[in-house]
């Protein structure tokens, strides 16, 4: 099979975030994908409801693009809600997936019901309308939310850690459940230990979105221009949005 190059886009500015999830994307890739790991300069720190979507998106547009202008062949948007994530495969050539559906899809594989671990509970309810929107609501069993910020994750503490793991052995015991999704891509890294621990499948999103993405680039598959994921009209858009327009479309 061809190498091929994608980039991770972590949708907030978190650095530290960034490079956590890119240290699990780049060891489930392993020789076989170059991974660029990016994130925007501006914009929201962390990504925990509907306005912090709505301002990620045009830093994840402008990902794209500058991607696709450096040679990247796919994308993953790795935050859990997904954001901009039509959007983006409207402005993408290559395919982009989202680690919230690349989950749900894994963990439909798996199992015949999952449940999620998030974090605050502003996003089980975030969580519920993708469950909806991908098709995955009578999969699910519960949403649950340790009730602490995305950056306690990063914070040194440990103690979002322990709440992630507690709450999947609670799943586990009271879900009846077949698999547990991490619900924020700053869970990456936990997903082994947690799998080795419970003896269940543990899915992280950022590395289910990397094979998933592998597999369409070795099948030559992209996202349809077929409706209503084709590139955007070239109607003289203005300011920064010009950016995040495919080359082709500007001037």
């Amino acid at each position: 099979m061809p190498r091929h190059r994608i980039q991770l886009i972590n949708p907030n500015t978190s650095q530290a975030m960034t490079e956590t999830m890119a240290i699990t994307a780049r060891k489930i890739a392993g020789s076989r994908l170059d991974i660029d790991a990016v994130c925007p300069d501006e914009g929201v720190p962390s990504i925990e409801g509907h306005f912090d979507e709505a301002v990620a998106t045009l830093g994840i547009l402008q990902q794209i693009r500058a991607g696709e202008d450096r040679g990247v062949q796919g994308h993953i948007i790795a935050c859990f809600g997904d954001p901009g994530l039509l959007a983006a495969r409207e402005v993408a050539t290559g395919p982009v997936l989202g680690i919230a559906e690349a989950a749900m899809h894994v963990a439909s594989l798996v199992a015949t019901r999952f449940s999620i671990v998030t974090t605050l509970p502003r996003t089980v309810i975030i969580a519920r309308h993708l469950l909806h929107r991908y098709g995955f609501h009578d999969h699910c069993a519960a949403v649950h939310a340790i009730d602490l910020p995305v950056l306690s994750l990063e914070d040194g503490s440990g103690m979002a850690q322990q709440k992630v793991r507690e709450y999947c052995l609670r799943a586990k015991e009271q879900d009846n459940v077949g698999a547990i999704i991490l619900g924020c891509g700053g869970m990456a890294d936990l997903a082994t230990q947690l799998s080795d621990e419970l003896q269940m499948p543990i899915i992280d999103g950022v590395s289910a979105a990397v094979t998933l993405l592998e597999s369409l680039l070795n099948l030559g598959i992209t996202t349809s221009k077929w409706g209503d994921l084709d590139f955007p009209r070239n109607k003289g858009i203005s300011g920064p949005y010009a950016a995040c327009l495919p080359s082709s479309l500007t001037p």
